[in-house]
């Protein structure tokens, strides 16, 4: 039944290591910075410029540099000058990559629109993960000062919620869209185990109606 499952997530939520857990049960392909990493080769830039553009909308200092830049606003591709490299950019690339993944099957997608992107896939299993703010700040601290932390998690899940909302119309979690929605607080492998569950329980009642 189920041959995609994308992740999106609450930034401290531990998404990456779901998403990764879900991959190596199913021996399926992770993109996550892979993805990054397919961008930015079809780009002709480095990783790190994609990077830049992830999941956020240009500031609009940037958007009107562009003018200057291209002298219009027409996408070229390839770009071999990071300075033509913007989210709207990201988010066209992102698409087609995405979208070509999505026909492959055999994937766990993390962020990056891809819930959005595959929505009208009935192969695709969509899932939010989430948690409480003191959990998401107390798990980062493990590997930065609490004062950064504190920060990222005030600030990237605001710049993810107007990446959605600019690219896809869309509220950030758009409830509908996901067959899921965790909160990881009650432990990773918890959840893990859930998502599987679910897939394996729903994959039975299709097969029972048939």
């Amino acid at each position: 039944m189920f041959n995609v499952i994308t992740i999106e997530r609450e930034y401290g939520a531990g998404g990456s290591i779901v998403a990764e857990q879900l991959a190596r049960h199913f021996d399926w392909k992770l993109l996550d910075q892979e993805l990054t990493a397919r961008i930015a080769a079809e780009a002709c830039v480095d990783p790190s410029v994609v990077r830049g553009c992830d999941e956020q909308i240009d500031h609009p200092l940037r958007r009107l540099a562009k003018v200057f830049w291209r002298g219009s606003y027409e996408r070229m591709m390839p770009m071999s000058d990071a300075r033509e490299f913007d989210a709207d950019c990201m988010v066209e690339m992102a698409t087609k990559i995405i979208g070509e993944a999505g026909q492959e099957g055999r994937c766990v997608i993390v962020g990056r629109g891809a819930p959005y992107i595959l929505r009208q896939r009935k192969d695709a299993f969509h899932v939010f993960l989430y948690a409480p703010r003191d959990f998401k700040i107390q798990r980062l601290s493990r590997r930065m000062n609490e004062k950064e932390a504190i920060e990222l998690v005030d600030t990237i899940d605001r710049e993810r919620a107007e990446f959605i909302k600019r690219y896809f119309n869309k509220d950030w979690p758009c409830r509908s869209l996901y067959h899921m929605m965790i909160n990881t607080s009650f432990g990773i492998d918890l959840a893990v185990q859930n998502i599987i569950n679910t897939m394996k329980s729903m994959k039975m009642a299709e097969t029972s109606v048939r």
